[in-house]
């Protein structure tokens, strides 16, 4: 059984302005393939209304920190009434998007991922003494490169749409 490590427990983050989602879904997709993530969908939804479009995603960016760990962060991302405007800037027509963003992020810590400890119970307990005395500083360590990258991708993210200001 994985033995998953909660870190971070429904973090909110809304904003409500002008961004380009397009960008928003690069900017997210460069900052995963630079930290050595990969990126697991598990849904995608769109839906056109009157106001504007509706788009909902979640998904599992994941990183192999060693045969026993695991980083993973579970990241729902709502965009709400996203419509398509045409702005001028220094001269030229640029077209961006106007909506809200609401994100809800998780971020886990998972140990023993592929079930090697399970297998027979003198394993289990053997595991369970193991990850009490003798993995412990190992698991605090992966503990901070979770957190580490996790603010390092929050911030990635409200900075860019902090930095689209029209």
């Amino acid at each position: 059984m994985v033995e998953r490590l909660v870190l971070v427990d429904k973090q909110n983050m809304e904003y409500e302005g002008i961004f380009v989602v397009k960008d928003l879904y690069t900017m997210i997709d460069e900052f995963l393939e630079m930290h050595g993530y990969q990126r697991r969908e598990i849904k995608d939804a769109e839906v056109v209304k009157k106001t504007g479009r509706n788009i909902t995603m979640v998904f599992e960016p994941w990183k192999q920190l060693s045969d026993y760990a695991k980083s993973v962060f579970k990241v729902q991302m709502i965009l709400e009434n996203i419509r398509d405007l045409q702005i001028e800037k220094e001269g030229r027509k640029i077209n961006v998007n106007q909506g809200k963003a609401k994100f809800i992020f998780d971020a886990y810590l998972e140990n023993d991922f592929e079930h090697r400890w399970e297998n027979k119970p003198g394993f289990f307990f053997v595991r369970i003494l193991f990850d009490k005395y003798i993995f412990k500083p190992f698991t605090t360590d992966y503990q901070g490169h979770v957190m580490n990258d996790f603010k390092a991708f929050v911030n990635e993210i409200r900075a860019f749409l902090n930095l689209h200001k029209y």
